[in-house]
């Protein structure tokens, strides 16, 4: 039979005709899981709500006198950010095929059933996420620049494209990094031992002055040329070609019996729901090494800010202010990693009802998310040095916004923070309540340092309070989706 022919006579089609009927598929898939989830008019008012709030940000902080510079650093920051959150499809993946958490298995990695190669369908996502959320969310972010531009905001008009085009590549960067490190760290002990020295480099380099951010697309952004294109160009693709030469979702340990933990697990938080939930977390891809990444992730970003502070200003923020309020948005991620493919219904079957799973998740959130916020805290600390009223003060503000973020994320998503932020009303509602009291903390930190004895009364005050308030939220939810689930 000749190359192309198939047994009924007509012929197959071609690899590009299949990866652009998949990357087709994907794309209207991304979109009709959002639209119909959400509802197809909130979801499309998404991109306007993020020009409105990039425009109102940029003006505000060209207002208080903020260096047009640092907003743009803090957009590829967050651009960053997001690449890095989304590349972890890599643990999610790896779950899904295993059906750890749930009886679901993604097309992107459901090469062993689909005549499609693993790497293809991988590379075909990716371009479909890059694709996606550059029209989504990178593009309305620089757009977003555009009103303040023309208001005298000290950014120049015509950098606008440029400035989508390093947003979508940092994005894609962020994307990279965590597919590479997701691999390096599945191929055993050297794996983990490059990526440490890997990541021990770049942090080195960073700290002796050299200038790691010119090879990166933020680089581009700040000199145009073809030497930053290229220098951000070779670095993506070395990120990739890791990724691609160890990343394998499909491998699985050789013996995949474990053993009766749950009773142990139980024993030792006395909640069912918790203890199932933290089993799930620990025998997920990644195990509790996901929820430290995430953090890690925020402690980075926190020390690249205060650096950034600190060479426009010429004045060093708190260093205990700042990253405990930073550190405390630990409180989403760690619930988010809670509540993967898991939902109230799943429990249902058993003697258990809304309330006493959401009891759970609470207790299981109380025993790890303020543990790890404080532990990194405590290295950001010791790393920078801080006076020890501040960070006292910080970490009260560390589990306070913590706490609060959860109650916040509980009661407005209930089990689906990932989807339901999606919403562009819980969007803005979510946002603008995070908003109220983490921006004058900041604030403080940023602008007010060393910060008066008053002013850090204020603050442990204002963290407790942050808590009491995220405990009121969550009681609150109870009640709330109890309802919603019994009916």
């Amino acid at each position: 039979m000749s190359e192309g022919a198939n047994p009924a006579g007509g012929e197959q089609p071609s690899r590009w005709e299949r990866d652009r009927v998949v990357f087709r598929e994907m794309l209207r898939e991304e979109w009709r899981l959002h639209s119909e989830l959400l509802g197809g008019g909130r979801f499309g008012a998404f991109p306007l709500l993020v020009v409105a709030l990039v425009a109102g940000a940029v003006w505000l902080l060209d207002y208080t006198g903020t260096d047009p510079g640092a907003v743009v650093a803090g957009m590829h920051a967050l651009a960053l950010v997001f690449g890095l959150h989304t590349g972890s499809i890599g643990f999610v993946g790896r779950d899904a095929v295993g059906n750890v958490l749930g009886d679901v298995t993604l097309l992107v990695f459901s090469g062993r059933t689909l005549p499609l190669s693993q790497g293809r369908l991988l590379a075909i996502f990716v371009l479909k996420d890059v694709v996606y959320y550059a029209a989504l969310f990178l593009l309305p972010m620089a757009v977003g620049v555009a009103p303040a531009a023309l208001a005298g905001a000290g950014v120049g008009l015509g950098a606008v494209p440029l400035l989508w085009v390093t947003l979508v590549t940092t994005f894609v960067l962020g994307i990279g990094l965590t597919i590479a490190g997701v691999g390096l760290s599945a191929t055993g002990l050297p794996g983990r031992a490059l990526l440490l020295v890997l990541l021990g480099g770049a942090a080195a380099a960073w700290y002796t002055g050299v200038p790691v951010l010119s090879y990166t697309p933020y680089g581009l952004y700040l000199d145009p040329g073809l030497v930053s294109a290229a220098s951000a160009a070779a670095l993506i693709l070395a990120a990739y070609a890791v990724g691609a030469a160890t990343f394998d979702p499909q491998v699985q340990s050789a013996d995949r019996s474990v053993g009766p933990e749950f009773r142990r697990w139980l024993a030792r938080v006395d909640d069912p729901v918790a203890a199932k939930t933290l089993l799930d977390v620990h025998r997920s891809s990644g195990g509790f090494g996901k929820v430290l990444f995430s953090a890690a992730i925020l402690l980075g970003v926190t020390a690249g800010l205060v650096d950034l502070a600190s060479e426009i200003t010429g004045v060093a923020p708190s260093v205990g202010v700042s990253f405990g309020a930073v550190l405390g948005l630990t409180g989403f991620t760690t619930y988010n990693w809670l509540t993967t493919n898991d939902d109230v219904e799943s429990y249902l079957a058993h003697p258990l009802d809304a309330e006493a799973v959401f009891h759970g998740k609470l207790r299981a959130f109380l025993l790890l998310g303020p543990a790890v916020g404080v532990a990194f805290y405590a290295l950001g600390v010791l790393w920078r040095g801080t006076p020890l009223a501040e960070a006292v003060v910080g970490a009260v503000v560390l589990v306070g916004v913590a706490t609060y973020v959860f109650g916040l994320t509980i009661y407005l998503a209930g089990m689906s923070p990932n989807e339901f932020l999606f919403d562009t009303g819980l969007y803005a509602a979510f946002g603008a309540a995070v908003a109220i009291p983490l921006v004058p903390i900041l604030v403080v930190a940023f602008a007010l340092a060393p910060v008066s004895a008053a002013l850090l009364v204020g603050l442990g005050v204002g963290g407790a309070l942050l808590g009491a308030v995220g405990m009121w939220l969550y009681r609150r939810s109870l009640s709330k989706w109890g309802a919603y689930h019994r009916a």
